[in-house]
């Protein structure tokens, strides 16, 4: 065949495919009122016309606050851990609170990778699952680093979940919530399918997340009030930045959930979820006496008693249920850091805000 003979029969392929495209175009361009958390009938490769945008939003947030843990000196964590400065008590705080992230913060990647993100019929929203996958990724980077730097005995650490009872029952639990939807056949088309999603998001947004999450912030962020294990206390910082709209999202999500399928929010299945996270407010409860035997640095595990209650309450609130614990927030400095801004100074340490550009070198 001749070159003019290719470019000719190149040329035709070209005009027949624009063709079929102008026909079909039309017909399979995106409705916005066609766009759906589950079930839509929209492209689902198609991002745009952006139906939720504060999907799309969190997930330009998320990009904005990119870091890693390397950037994060812990040459003072490091002289601290080695002195006999830190309590018994102290240092059991601190190895348990990382045994319990290392592996929390891998289930809730699974669960993400595996089981949320092939159900969400959204690409908004598919967009931030993604985004927030990686996050959790640095998440367990952050605390590989963090045992790494303190010598500590990596089995040990992130082998907790087998040997601290606590600590296993929490993930027993939301591994409970994540069974149904990891079933290949598990589908959102009935009624009840929404339903065993709407316990998976409830399982890690508003306890994995929500509660767990939170109540260790509090026990590694205690050190840093202090000046103490200010490394830790930075990458938590970033963490909990993170973490906050992690579970900004979910809540968004599970109420555009609720809006999309008002037929699945019942009395009954309202009444579980209220009778759920009262479980896992009990389970966080036992964990914190299990870090806190004698207590440290004025904390001790009847104010975690309150704590849980009161952030178990404001979780119960955004997701539109009533309180059910009533407690006083024992630790009101936690407000600012909950309310955290990126460009907002507290503590000893500064969480920035920035945006790492590209070290490649094409030479």
């Amino acid at each position: 065949m001749t070159t003019s003979n290719i470019i000719t029969s190149a040329t035709a392929i070209t005009s027949a495919q624009e063709a079929f495209f102008d026909k079909t175009s039309m017909k399979s361009r995106v409705k916005v009122d066609e766009k759906r958390i589950l079930n839509a009938r929209s492209d689902l490769n198609q991002l745009v016309p952006i139906k939720y945008k504060w999907a799309w939003q969190s997930y330009l947030d998320g990009c904005a606050n990119h870091w890693m843990p390397q950037e994060v000196p812990m040459a003072r964590d490091i002289e601290l851990w080695r002195s006999n400065e830190l309590t018994d008590d102290e240092r059991l705080v601190i190895k348990r609170n990382l045994g319990f992230f290392s592996t929390a913060e891998s289930l809730v990647a699974n669960n993400l990778v595996l089981a949320i993100y092939k159900q969400v019929t959204n690409p908004e929203c598919r967009q931030y699952l993604l985004r927030q996958s990686f996050e959790e990724a640095i998440h367990t980077h952050c605390f590989q680093y963090i045992v790494e730097s303190l010598g500590l005995d990596e089995g040990e650490v992130f082998g907790m979940y087998r040997e601290v009872i606590s600590i296993h029952n929490k993930d027993a639990f939301e591994l409970k919530l994540t069974q149904d939807i990891m079933d290949p056949n598990f589908s959102t088309a009935t009624p009840e399918g929404v339903q065993k999603f709407l316990d998976n998001m409830i399982g890690f947004y508003l306890i994995m997340e929500g509660i767990f999450f939170y109540s260790g912030f509090v026990m590694m962020l205690s050190f840093l009030r202090r000046n103490k294990m200010v490394g830790i206390g930075e990458q938590y910082q970033y963490i909990l930045r993170d973490e906050t709209k992690h579970m900004n999202f979910g809540v968004d999500l599970i109420n555009q959930i609720k809006i999309e399928n008002p037929h699945v929010w019942t009395k009954d299945f309202q009444d579980k979820t209220i009778q759920t996270i009262r479980e896992a407010a009990h389970l966080e409860i036992k964990y914190a006496q299990d870090c806190l035997p004698n207590g440290i640095m004025g904390l001790n595990h009847e104010m975690f008693e309150d704590y849980v209650g009161y952030i178990s309450d404001r979780r119960l609130e955004r997701v539109g249920l009533p309180k059910i614990f009533n407690t006083e927030n024992p630790f009101p400095w936690m407000n600012e850091v909950m309310d955290l801004k990126k460009e907002k100074n507290f503590f000893e340490t500064r969480v920035t805000e920035y945006q790492t550009g590209g070290t490649l070198n094409w030479d």
